[in-house]
């Protein structure tokens, strides 16, 4: 019972700062909104749904447009606060799906991260170390370089370059069904770095989109749009949720494999679950954003510190912290007169911060 307390009082919190983040967000800009304006336009945007509906629409496949059956939400909006239509229109229609889309990509990387930490049991691992990160910036990279050679959007070529390769690493780790996590380690870094070589080859390739690539590669959130919330946050949401009941296994698989069998955990089938989804979880938030580091490994170690290693609290309060994270620092780079790629912000904060904890000594074990 004390843990469920913790956990709702923690994420409570976090909640809350992250909710307060996000609207003070909006107020920054090149045209400054004050707080009333950007809280009433984001609750004018609060809609409930009120039916479904399909229609045909057309995907590109191959080159081709083909017919595509889409889901059409019906919304109701209970709110209706008058302010000056262009407030609205920036604070609805540019910044906010923005800083939501932000916070759910950096929801999806602390989360992860924490999976990812526990799950090898070592403090520098991190969403992208078995290359899925890499393998996303393949596909996008691709797309960007050679677009007739894929016949995929970015976003869905780069989050399939992400599942392929975690899929791949975990084939060439695996034998007579088990997975040491040693050798799945160090399949992911052979991987990663062979796959960083075929994006260096693509980025040769590239000529005139070269800057597009580069930007990609440095994580931004730039041009995000409620459509891209829409894709990304129910499969984030869901992928999340699939991996909460999982939080005391990951407590256990901590203290060794072989105690984890003897409490009887079945370990194989934890691990194959806990790497699937954290992979899945990582490679939506990377499709959308870009490769963002360091999210998904300062964040879980500052929960750590805080709240302690039970996964059961930290899970939940890493990833909002991860969302709070990246919202300021999505916010930072906005700010900057020469808006930043916000994974550069990310770099320059956690750097210094794990180098802290590398001093402290808080990094050698977990």
């Amino acid at each position: 019972m004390r843990i469920r307390y913790r956990v709702a009082v923690w994420s409570g919190l976090l909640l809350a700062a992250l909710v307060a983040a996000v609207l003070a967000s909006a107020t920054i800009g090149p045209v400054e909104l004050r707080l009333a304006v950007v809280a009433k336009a984001a609750l004018n945007a609060v809609g409930i749904p009120t039916g479904l509906g399909v229609s045909i629409g057309t995907a590109s496949v191959a080159g081709a447009s083909v017919p595509w059956p889409t889901v059409d939400v019906q919304y109701a909006y209970p709110f209706a606060f008058q302010i000056a239509p262009t407030s609205e229109l920036i604070v609805r229609s540019i910044r906010l799906p923005r800083i939501v889309l932000g916070a759910t990509v950096g929801f999806a990387l602390g989360g992860a991260g924490a999976v990812m930490q526990g799950f090898f049991r070592n403090p520098m691992a991190d969403p992208s170390i078995i290359g899925v990160s890499t393998g996303a910036a393949v596909g996008a990279v691709a797309t960007i370089a050679v677009p007739m050679a894929v016949p995929f959007g970015l976003q869905t070529a780069a989050f399939l370059g992400a599942v392929v390769t975690a899929f791949v690493v975990y084939l060439l780790a695996t034998e007579g069904g088990r997975t040491p996590v040693a050798t799945l380690l160090l399949a992911g870094v052979a991987v990663q770095t062979f796959l960083g070589a075929v994006v260096s080859f693509l980025l040769l390739q590239s000529g005139e989109s070269l800057e597009e690539a580069v930007y990609w590669l440095m994580g931004n959130l730039y041009g995000a749009g409620w459509a891209d919330v829409g894709a990304t946050l129910p499969a984030i949401t869901v992928l999340f949720l699939a991996l909460v009941p999982f939080a005391r296994d990951l407590n256990v698989l901590m203290l060794g494999e072989e105690d984890a069998r003897t409490l009887g955990i079945p370990v194989e089938w934890t691990k194959r679950l806990l790497l699937a989804l954290s992979s899945l979880l990582t490679a939506a938030a990377v499709a959308v954003a870009g490769v963002i580091g360091f999210v998904g490994l300062i964040v879980p170690h500052m929960m750590r510190l805080v709240v302690g290693p039970d996964h059961r609290l930290l899970l939940p309060t890493s990833a909002l912290t991860g969302a709070l994270f990246l919202v300021v620092t999505d916010t930072i780079a906005r700010a900057n007169p020469q808006e930043l790629p916000v994974g550069i912000v990310t770099a320059a904060l956690g750097a210094p911060f794990f180098l802290f904890l590398l001093r402290r000594r808080e990094v050698h074990e977990l």
